[in-house]
């Protein structure tokens, strides 16, 4: 199953952010405590040495027009970039912003993928 951490309401481009998107937003707003933003930028940076952001593999993978809502999603084999995310639920905990965990075994269709991770476009619904 691949799994994603994203809020339940979609943003005001009608796509649903994911949990490092939620968290970065807290920090654009100034809302992190001086504790919070730490680990934020900690494990930000962590995330840049040690997971590929697939923008910069290819430029248009998030570009709304040619792929619209896509997200990212981990592998079941990504249990070691898995562990961090607690640390991030529990910011948006406090911050009384929800977030859930989805697990689906085809979450759409795939544009990008790597040993970590799928960028899927989701299917239409109707």
């Amino acid at each position: 199953m691949y799994v994603r951490f994203q809020s339940p309401t979609p943003n005001g481009r009608g796509t649903y952010p994911g949990v490092f998107g939620l968290v970065n937003s807290l920090a654009m707003q100034g809302r992190l405590s001086e504790e919070e933003e730490r680990f934020r930028r900690e494990n930000n940076a962590w995330y840049e040495a040690n997971f590929t952001n697939p923008a910069d593999v290819d430029p248009t993978v998030y570009d709304r027009q040619l792929n619209p809502g896509a997200a990212a999603w981990f592998k079941p084999s990504a249990r070691h970039l898995m562990e961090r995310v607690p640390g991030y639920l529990a910011i948006l905990a406090a911050h009384g912003v929800e977030c859930l965990r989805l697990e689906v075994a085809d979450p759409g269709k795939v544009i990008y993928e790597d040993g970590d991770q799928l960028v899927v476009v989701p299917y239409e619904i109707g």
